[in-house]
């Protein structure tokens, strides 16, 4: 199973990018594949630019592992919206960790 990371990142020091590793890291030793949006970067781009990256890459996943503080993320909240709606499972990185080492 292909799992997205979101969670806040805007106004974060290092945009969180330690937060979505650490998430990556324990995700990918449970055996998911996983796609993890700090792995783009910081770059040039706006706000805009990456939540276009991110929403293609969020489309080739089979569920969203969610960071504390995503509801407060503008992006995540989106991200989110767009796999409920497409009826894909969205849960907190601790629940998709337990459903693996239970």
């Amino acid at each position: 199973m292909k799992l997205y990371v979101a969670g806040p990142m805007t106004g974060i020091l290092g945009m969180n990018f330690p937060a979505f590793y650490q998430a990556a890291a324990a995700l990918l030793a449970c055996g998911y594949e996983v796609v993890n949006p700090a792995d783009a970067g910081q770059g040039e781009g706006t706000w805009l630019d990456y939540m276009r990256r991110d929403i293609t890459d969020l489309l080739t996943c089979d569920g969203i592992a969610l960071l504390p503080g995503w509801a407060s993320s503008k992006g995540a909240f989106l991200e989110v919206t767009i796999f409920k709606a497409l009826g894909l499972p969205v849960r907190r990185l601790d629940e998709w960790l337990e459903v693996t080492t239970s």
